[in-house]
C-alpha cells in the first residue's frame, strides 16, 4: 500500500490576535475532510494543528497545557516526547499570546518542515517545496484585517506557491472568538469546511466571505435588540456596500431603517430585497419591525405589487 494514501499530507497555519485573545487554524490538503482532522482551537487560549500520521490527541491535550499558561515550545516537548511515533508527526501551536512553536518529525514525507513568528506557525509536508510554507507566512503577516482574514491569505498563497503535491481536495478554517458563535453561546466564530471539492481553497474563500457578512449582521442585530437603532443602520450600510445584490441584506436594513423612522429609505431597501428574491414579501406581510410603515400607502402597494 502506498503511505501517501494515510499520511495526512497537508499545508495549515496557525495564528493568533494577540490584542483580542482570537486564535484560529487553516487548512488544505488532498485529503477528505481534513477540517475534520487537523484544526483545534479555544478563545484566549491558543490553537493547534495536527497532520501528517495526525494524532488527534494532540488538539484537545495540547489545548489544556496551554491553559495552564505553558509557552507553545513546551506544550510540543510534552505531547510528542511520549508518543512512540512522534517522527512521522507534524504539529503547529500558537497561544493567545502570540507565542508559537512548529514540529515535523524527521520521517515525515518531504517536502516537509514549518516557519514561526510572532502570531504565527505555517507548517506542511508532502508540499512541492519549503516555498509554500513562505508564502504562507509572508502573506499572514502582510495581510490587514481581522484574523479570519489573514489565515484564508495564507492559505491562498500556500496554494498559490504549490501546496500539496498530490493535489487539492478539501480545505478548512476555524476561528475561536470570545462569545464569537451564534448568538453569543461560544466561541465558535469560523468554522468552515469544504470536505470534498476540485477547488476547495476557492470555494472555502467564498464560504468565508458570507459567513463574515452573516457575522456582521448579528452584529447588527444585536445593536437591534438594544434598541440602538442608528449604530446597527450603519453596520447594515457596511454590508450594502460589500454585498449590493444580498436580497437578506437589504430586507434586513429595511427593517432597522423602518425602526429608526427613515420611512423612505426603509422602503427604498425593501423594494430591492423584493427585487432580488420576490418571496420575502410573504415575510414582510406580517413583519412587526414594519408596524410604523402600515399605514403608508407605499408600503402597500410595494407589497401588493410583488404578491
Amino acid at each position: 500500500m502506498k503511505t501517501q494514501e494515510f499520511g495526512l499530507g497537508t499545508f495549515s497555519i496557525v495564528g493568533a490576535d494577540s490584542r483580542t485573545g482570537e486564535v484560529g487554524v487553516a487548512v488544505a490538503s488532498k485529503f477528505l475532510a481534513v477540517g475534520s482532522v487537523v484544526p483545534f482551537a479555544q478563545a484566549g487560549v491558543g490553537a493547534i494543528a495536527t497532520q501528517s500520521y495526525a494524532n488527534t490527541t494532540y488538539g484537545p491535550r495540547g489545548l489544556d497545557l496551554l491553559r495552564q499558561k505553558l509557552e507553545p515550545k513546551v506544550v510540543l516537548r510534552r505531547l510528542t516526547q511520549s508518543d512512540p511515533q512522534r517522527e512521522r508527526r507534524q504539529v503547529g501551536i500558537v497561544d493567545a499570546r502570540g507565542r508559537s512553536a512548529t514540529f515535523t518529525g524527521k520521517e515525515c514525507i518531504r517536502w516537509a518542515g514549518g516557519i514561526t513568528g510572532t502570531n504565527f506557525a505555517a507548517q506542511g509536508n508532502i508540499l512541492t517545496g519549503e516555498a509554500v510554507v513562505k508564502a504562507m507566512a509572508e502573506a499572514f503577516q502582510k495581510t490587514e484585517g481581522e484574523l479570519a482574514l489573514k489565515l484564508m491569505a495564507a492559505l491562498e498563497a500556500g496554494e498559490k506557491a504549490g501546496g500539496d503535491s498530490r493535489g487539492k481536495q478539501s480545505a478548512a478554517i476555524l476561528v475561536a472568538r470570545k462569545n464569537g458563535g451564534y448568538g453569543g453561546f461560544d466561541d465558535r466564530y469560523i468554522d468552515l469546511r469544504v470536505d470534498d471539492h476540485k477547488e476547495p481553497v476557492q470555494e472555502l474563500r467564498r464560504l468565508l466571505t458570507m459567513q463574515l457578512l452573516f457575522r456582521r449582521q448579528e452584529q447588527a442585530f444585536r445593536l437591534q435588540e438594544r434598541k440602538q437603532y442608528a449604530a446597527a443602520a450603519r453596520v447594515f450600510a457596511g454590508i450594502i456596500r460589500d454585498a449590493p445584490n444580498d436580497p437578506n441584506a437589504h430586507y434586513n436594513y429595511a427593517c432597522i431603517l423602518a425602526l429608526a423612522g427613515s420611512p423612505k429609505a426603509a422602503l427604498r431597501h425593501l423594494k430591492r430585497a423584493l427585487e432580488l428574491d420576490r418571496s420575502l414579501v410573504r415575510i414582510a406581510v406580517g413583519d412587526p419591525d414594519f408596524t410604523s410603515l402600515r399605514t403608508n400607502p407605499e408600503f402597500h402597494n410595494l407589497l401588493k405589487q410583488y404578491q
